[in-house]
């Protein structure tokens, strides 16, 4: 998919949220400023939290209430795996809520095999974006 700007980005996270279900591990790669916050706020739209969605890089999770819980992660300033567990980021990945993180290759071993994986690229044109949405492990289709 091709969104032209950060509002289009933002509109697609709104829609995938709203397919969300508690227990989902969605992964958000790309590039520093390719615009996974401005996605994950989409998402959390989606999933009806009414409050501000930043990247939590400096205290690696937020947590947002609304009609399902997200569980916001940012694993940039994690060295390794071991680094995940110490943290108790494991435990965001529950069955209560929608869990999204930024920078899984940071520990990609943590990461569950049941996930959706979302790439978002710079496309050609300023500000326009190319995402990928892929479901791993048995995740189910989404159409957006």
């Amino acid at each position: 998919m091709l969104t032209h700007d950060a509002l289009q980005t933002q509109e697609l996270g709104r829609k995938l949220g709203g397919l969300l279900r508690a227990g989902d591990v969605v992964l958000l790669r790309g590039d520093l400023g390719a615009g996974k916050t401005v996605f994950a706020r989409g998402v959390a739209q989606g999933l009806g939290v009414s409050s501000p969605v930043s990247s939590p890089t400096f205290t690696l999770m937020h947590c947002h209430d609304g009609a399902v819980r997200l569980n916001h992660l940012d694993l940039y300033r994690l060295a390794d795996e071991n680094e995940f567990y110490d943290a108790g980021l494991d435990e965001a990945m529950d069955e209560g809520a929608v869990c999204l993180v930024e920078w899984p290759e940071k520990c990609e071993g943590a990461m569950p095999p049941r996930r959706l994986e979302v790439t978002i690229e710079y496309a050609q044109k300023e500000g326009e974006r190319r995402i990928a949405i892929n479901p791993c492990g048995g995740f189910r289709e989404i159409w957006l």
